[in-house]
């Protein structure tokens, strides 16, 4: 089965860390400037809030990506479903475009067999129209691969900046048909102070954070970077306009120090 990633806007906003009324205001402005594809999480905590700015956005829900993720206390047949039911009652529809298994993680160490299977049920029911995986290194991807319908995975959410350019587990998709969505583009802010992206950003008379899009861009990803003023958000929506030399694409992937963000505690064991 072949993915069309033309229902997936390439440029996301991302909505980590967006709580409570913030995470609102940020949705709702995104949503306003032209973004028509949001990420969220169980885990994050702001479901409710995300929905209820897609509702008062008058968008039709036809014409906006929801990609939501299921935590690692709901990797389960107890639960999975049931989690599922319940973010797209917080998100006010009847089915999410893309529902990921958030980390390869189960609280009660149960069998990827298990919950990639309740994950295949709610596409089956419904309940989301593709399916995939974040987090997930080489290795877990093989297994995910075995256990799968051929070519289910609509994608691999994980981190990718400049400076963490994960090539390997990159190449490894794209050999396998695999989508990658890059999560933290800035790198907490960090690869938009660097001097190489800075320089490259002055000779477009552009912002570092349109560069840094762009060079996703350009290497095949998804991104999702996350903003909470206005300003930002329309600054990262220009980002695919900008098309950058072949030589500026290099430099950028030289800048590649694997500095991780996001390696919580119960992370797997990371492709090198």
């Amino acid at each position: 089965m072949n993915i069309n990633l033309n229902t997936m806007p390439k440029l996301g906003m991302g909505t980590f860390r967006l709580e409570d009324e913030v995470a609102y205001n940020s949705v709702k402005m995104a949503l306003e400037v032209g973004y028509k594809h949001i990420d969220t999480a169980q885990i994050y905590g702001n479901e409710v809030q995300v929905g209820q700015a897609i509702s008062d956005s008058g968008i039709p829900r036809a014409d906006i990506f929801i990609t939501t993720k299921v935590w690692n206390a709901n990797l389960n047949k107890a639960s999975f479903i049931d989690s599922v039911k319940e973010s797209l009652s917080k998100l006010q529809t009847d089915y999410v475009d893309l529902l990921l298994i958030h980390w390869p993680s189960p609280e009660n160490d149960e069998p990827m067999e298990e919950y990639l299977g309740e994950l295949v049920k709610a596409k089956e029911l419904g309940l989301a129209k593709n399916i995939g995986v974040s987090n997930f290194t080489i290795d877990l991807l093989k297994q995910a691969m075995a256990i799968l319908p051929n070519g289910e995975i609509f994608t691999n959410q994980v981190e990718v900046h400049p400076y963490l350019t994960n090539e390997s587990l990159r190449e490894f998709c794209s050999e396998n048909n695999i989508h990658v969505t890059g999560y933290m583009p800035f790198a907490v802010g960090k690869v938009l102070k660097d001097e190489t992206i800075i320089d490259i950003a002055k000779s477009h008379n552009k912002a570092p954070s349109e560069v840094v899009i762009a060079w996703a861009l350009a290497n095949g990803l998804t991104t999702i970077p996350s903003s909470t003023k206005r300003s930002n958000l329309i600054t990262n929506l220009a980002g695919p306009d900008l098309t950058l030399s072949a030589k500026e694409i290099a430099a950028i992937d030289q800048l590649n120090k694997n500095d991780r963000q996001a390696s919580p505690d119960f992370s797997p064991q990371w492709d090198n």
